[in-house]
């Protein structure tokens, strides 16, 4: 059970959703600047120090060290110190299934426009020109979709998929009826026109998508990235898509994050990168957030175990 009165330390930018909800028992301090995070972290016991500048929330934590419970918007939690957190016996809840509405979206607006090839007809309206043909003949229905991960991600683009007719097969760790599982998919590479990738970013899952996986695949397939850069061996992938070993690649992540203006990924036409922009694309993120928040408060000061609690051993 919480004591009387917690402390909670939380970035500024979410006090107009937060602050006239949260319960008595909180006393929240609101930090705007990283300067502000690390002189109040100290005192946190509950913290929610997500910022848009790398590093902050990493920093703020290592900070924390009355810390009980950390809270985060990210899915991805790799960007901290699992063991450091593990060791202090913090407690940490993630944003996992908060963007997967969006990016499910995103998802499926990428293959409509890989299969119609929609690139080109707007390049050609850009031009004034009208097209004689459809540059893209692809229909989704009838195609097959490997999704490599079946999260609250994984799990929204699987359903928004199923009315179009394409045919998805899911790989999990424990799999269920007719999913693969993780020492199963590789072997099953070249049946698929779409790879889609939404697993978490773990030591165990770098590069997971390499040379060997790419040279498995249809040549007309096309590689989808939902979750890190880290996942693809990205110079491999780029000799794949100019080689025409694959179709194409839509990458919403790639490594690093942002890509220089003269990095070469820009320049392969096959390539078509969304600058982790699928999550963004949406206004409803820091109010579903705000909402797990409270939930989880409630449940914290009753003693009960938290929704989205991230298990620190496995990273995710």
């Amino acid at each position: 059970m919480s004591p009387a009165i917690t402390v909670a330390v939380i970035n500024g930018m979410l006090r107009p959703l937060l602050e006239a909800r949260l319960p008595d028992w909180i006393e929240p301090r609101w930090f705007t600047t990283t300067e502000e995070l690390m002189g109040l972290a100290p005192e946190a016991e509950i913290g929610w120090f997500d910022s848009f500048q790398d590093g902050v929330a990493e920093a703020g934590a290592m900070a924390a060290v009355k810390l009980r419970w950390l809270n985060t918007i990210a899915a991805g939690v790799e960007h901290l110190s699992l063991g450091v957190l593990a060791s202090r016996g913090v407690t940490l809840t993630n944003g996992a299934g908060i963007n997967a509405i969006t990016i499910a979206e995103y998802a499926v607006m990428g293959m409509l426009s890989i299969a119609k090839n929609y690139r080109e007809v707007i390049r050609a309206a850009d031009r004034h020109e009208w097209l004689g043909d459809a540059p893209g003949k692809m229909e989704l229905y009838g195609s097959k979709a490997l999704l490599l991960g079946v999260g609250g991600i994984g799990s929204l683009i699987a359903e928004r998929l199923a009315p179009f007719g394409v045919e998805v097969t899911k790989v999990r760790r424990n799999p269920g009826p007719g999913e693969l599982g993780l020492g199963d998919w590789r072997a099953r590479l070249g049946a698929f026109d779409w790879v889609i990738v939404t697993v978490p970013a773990t030591p165990d899952t770098e590069h997971l998508i390499g040379a060997t996986e790419l040279a498995a695949m249809k040549p007309t397939a096309t590689l989808m990235n939902f979750a890190r850069g880290s996942l693809v061996d990205q110079q491999a992938l780029i000799e794949a898509l100019k080689a025409r070993g694959i179709g194409h690649a839509f990458l919403d992540v790639t490594e690093p994050e942002p890509l220089a203006p003269d990095h070469p990924l820009w320049t392969v036409p096959n390539a078509h990168i969304t600058m982790h922009l699928s999550g963004r694309s949406q206004n409803m993120m820091f109010i579903r957030s705000v909402e797990r928040f409270l939930d989880n408060l409630e449940r914290w000061h009753r003693g009960e175990p938290l929704l989205h609690r991230v298990n620190l051993e496995l990273g995710y």
